[in-house]
């Protein structure tokens, strides 16, 4: 059993330094630095459900073709040729709608 002499003396709270980000402290950025904006300058969820949109349609029309049935191919074709488009439309207006433009893109 350890007696008290022998135990590590506390350490202090007071000699450790508190942690500051830069994400708020407007005076530790740099000039060029904007840590608000997306980096990539689309938003992030439309480019999770462009990815998810794309791989549910390419599913869909893939069970289509491989049915085998001539009137499930010619509608996976229609499919393909129309749904492509309106996806690739409402997912870039939602990106312009979701944009930030007040902190845009290098």
């Amino acid at each position: 059993m350890r007696t008290t002499s022998q135990e590590s003396p506390a350490v202090s709270p007071a000699i450790y330094e508190v942690p500051r980000a830069p994400v708020r402290d407007d005076a530790a950025l740099a000039p060029d630095e904007d840590l608000d904006r997306e980096p990539d300058g689309a938003p992030h969820s439309v480019i999770g459900l462009t990815a998810l949109f794309s791989v549910m349609l390419a599913m869909l029309i893939a069970f289509l073709f491989l049915s085998g049935k001539v009137v499930d191919m010619v509608a996976a074709i229609l499919l393909a040729a129309f749904a492509i488009p309106v996806l690739v439309t409402s997912l870039r207006k939602k990106a312009e709608r979701d944009r930030d433009h007040l902190h845009p893109s290098r």
